[in-house]
């Protein structure tokens, strides 16, 4: 490849990591390589306009992919907005390579405009954090990131780019990063001793969480479900690990508060955790919920979170496809007959008494058959959602995480940009809709045709469900919430705002009126949004 400028081998690396799209927000320190970029054939940049946004729809595109996904932000303010979004990233372990440009390393003792340590503002919300200092080193440094990111436990990178080292030559070659696989399986005694832990359980329950859906070990871990004859509940959940429809399938366990977790499990005395950590709450329990003497076994690729919290009785780091395959073929050796009869899902009706989100999910549930993607930042209103769109095949729904609230629109955009052939629905709140509603500028300039519902209840309602259980724990009497949980003054016009962005919209009042607004939604060629009025 010979000498060339820095700022034009890093497209070349990108290139051969399959990145040929770059989400982001244009800054002056990086309108050096931005310009290379608008020269490239076959190289897009999908402008967002706020770094929120962009991190967000890279995250719903990685997602959709199960590759990684380019990011450029713009210096230390860009990646000050883009904090919370990484936050999401690096809890949902997804494999974003985020660049960002800055001045210089010349300029590194003047103490100038914008001048900011990029790495240590990266370092708590990425895997990986790290600066260019000269041009010899730099696709290096960019092939060390990329499998950083990919590299299971999975999660984003972050890599400050300067312009002097940019601008400098480089002869090193782009060639693909190496991902090392982890399609490790344990030791036979290790196996050995996990069947014994498990087998003649007389309350079994499985906890799983979206290391088995970056595994595809979904059939693995029903097959093991229905050896044990195990409940299954999800734990940190935000990918298809198991087909909700199945009859072991008991849901989601609570992400905010421990009591709920340890009621899930205070009766079982054989635990099988597998891609995920116990327990992931914002108020867990300091004690652990397990009864005294359960037997836990415990399967991740992520060592750091095995036993993190509580002790286990047996820890296998391992790939959990092949090990929960070699667990359930011990399991039938040991003599365990699957007894769990596979059932029908009828979808459920809907009455004159039924919620307004439930009416709308039972009617697009009708009208837009198989294949329907939807991403899931409904919050209170996703119980309704899903009791008529229940998740059942991977890659068809995808659960907002980490906390940050804002990723329900850019990542249906991020989604549909990976999947143009699915039809794409995203849903959120009013209240988390307006932390990104800009992103619907970026679906109506690239014709992005995701569709989006914003159930606006005017509150964010569950802030006050959680201070409702607030009161409870403290002896409190109820008394009305505060009022900075009310966002129904003044009215937000949702409907109106979708159309000064460029994007067709619809409000939704009644029941009646949501057989034209789905039909209309669907028919739509484009971005659509629909302001479904909840509360």
């Amino acid at each position: 490849m010979g000498e060339r400028p820095g700022k034009i081998a890093i497209f070349e690396q990108f290139a051969a990591d399959g990145m040929t799209t770059m989400f982001g927000n244009p800054g002056t320190v990086e309108q050096g390589f931005l310009d290379v970029l608008e020269q490239l054939p076959g190289f897009d940049y999908v402008l967002a306009l706020q770094e929120t946004v962009a991190v967000g729809i890279a995250d719903g595109y990685a997602r959709a992919t199960a590759g990684p996904a380019l990011v450029q932000l713009h210096t230390g303010v860009g990646l000050g907005n883009a904090i919370g979004m990484l936050y999401q990233a690096k809890r949902g372990h997804s494999p974003l390579v985020v660049i960002a440009g800055d001045a210089g390393v010349r300029y590194d003792a003047m103490d100038s405009q914008m001048a900011v340590d990029l790495v240590e503002m990266a370092k708590p919300v990425t895997k990986y954090a790290t600066r260019v200092t000269h041009p010899a080193s730099l696709l290096r440094v960019l092939r060390r990131a990329v499998k950083t990111a990919m590299t299971a436990p999975r999660g984003p990178v972050f890599v400050a780019l300067p312009m002097d080292v940019l601008d400098e030559l480089t002869a090193e070659p782009a060639v693909a990063s190496t991902i090392p696989t982890r399609a490790v399986l344990p030791v036979g005694e290790e196996l050995d001793r996990a069947v014994a832990a498990l087998r003649g359980a007389a309350n079994p329950i499985v906890l799983m969480g979206d290391g088995v859906a970056v595994s595809g070990a979904q059939a693995e871990l029903a097959r093991v479900a229905e050896l044990l004859g195990a409940p299954v509940w999800g734990l940190d959940n935000s990918e298809l690990n198991m087909d909700s429809a199945h009859p072991l399938y008991r849901g989601q366990l609570g992400h905010m508060f421990g009591e709920v977790s340890a009621r899930a499990v205070a009766d079982a005395d054989a635990v099988l955790v597998v891609g995920t950590y116990t327990f992931p709450e914002v108020f867990p329990s300091l004690a652990s919920p397990f009864r005294d003497g359960a037997r836990v076994v415990h399967v991740d690729l992520d060592d750091w979170e095995i036993a993190k919290n509580f002790p286990v009785d047996v820890a296998l780091v391992a790939d959990p496809r092949p090990t929960l395959a070699a667990l359930a073929d011990r399991l039938v050796e040991a003599g365990a007959v699957s007894t769990t009869a596979p059932t029908t899902w009828t979808r459920p009706e809907v009455g004159a008494d039924s919620p307004l989100i439930e009416v709308f999910a039972a009617e697009l549930a009708a009208r837009a058959g198989d294949g329907l993607v939807v991403f899931d930042e409904a919050l209170t209103a996703s119980p309704g959602l899903v009791k008529h769109l229940p998740p059942r095949q991977p890659g068809d729904y995808f659960l907002t995480r980490g906390g940050s609230l804002g990723v329900g629109i850019p990542g249906a955009i991020g989604v549909k940009l990976a999947r143009p052939e699915a039809e794409v629905v995203g849903f959120t709140g009013d209240g988390g809709s307006m932390y990104t509603i800009q992103a619907l500028w970026t679906a109506a300039r690239y014709d992005v045709g995701a569709k989006f519902v914003i159930c606006n209840n005017h509150r964010y309602e569950l802030l006050d469900l959680n201070i409702e259980q607030y009161w409870r724990e403290r002896g409190v009497d109820p008394h009305p919430h505060p009022d900075g949980f009310d966002l129904g003054r003044p009215d937000i016009g949702f409907a109106e705002l979708a159309r000064g962005l460029g994007v067709e919209s619809v409000r939704v009042e009644k029941p009646e009126e949501v057989p034209a607004a789905v039909r209309r939604m669907l028919a739509h060629d484009g971005p659509f949004l629909v302001d479904l009025v909840t509360a």
